[in-house]
């Protein structure tokens, strides 16, 4: 399944931002896999002074931002297996500030935290790839909006993305 395929109808406009992240020829299962690689590649690189760093007051850390990744990642992993088995229940939302006040990343080190992300993403490739044509297409609902399956697993990509552009931009 590629990016292109995908219709506007298929995810709220918040999250296009994160889709057009992604190039339009893309391949759901393989920009995991890359994007996968490319964060933890990227993470590694990082001084061990700046994974405590945040750039402003209020703002996580880097330690912070990869524990956000992760606890979002099984969020929409989640929400993809719930639409492609056709759950009829709207799945609620959920405040990823409060999230990474209570996530205790703080007390984790880079490299347990860049292990998890490895393991979370895995776990999601196994899951994307068990997933048809058809049950990638499946709907659902997700913080008050339809989404498929499929938007859902180029979101994830994208959403790494966009937390490492502003690693590189805020916190280097």
């Amino acid at each position: 399944m590629k990016k292109s395929e995908l219709t506007k109808g298929e995810i709220g406009d918040f999250y296009w931002a994160y889709i057009n992240l992604i190039p339009e020829d893309a391949e759901l299962t393989d920009t995991l896999e890359k994007n996968t690689e490319e964060i933890s590649k990227f993470l590694k690189s990082l001084p061990d002074e700046k994974w405590r760093y945040s750039y402003a007051p209020g703002k996580w850390s880097v330690l912070e931002i990869v524990q956000h990744l992760i606890d979002t990642d099984r969020i929409f992993q989640y929400r993809a297996l719930s639409f492609t088995r056709n759950e009829s229940k709207s799945l609620p939302g959920f405040d990823h500030d409060l999230y990474v006040l209570n996530s205790g990343a703080e007390k984790r080190t880079p490299s347990d935290l860049i292990n998890e992300f490895r393991a979370v993403r895995e776990s999601g490739l196994h899951l994307f790839r068990s997933f048809t044509d058809d049950m990638l297409a499946r709907k659902g609902i997700m913080n008050d909006m339809t989404a498929t399956a499929r938007a859902i697993g180029f979101i994830m990509a994208g959403h790494a993305l966009h937390h490492k552009d502003i690693i590189s931009k805020r916190y280097l």
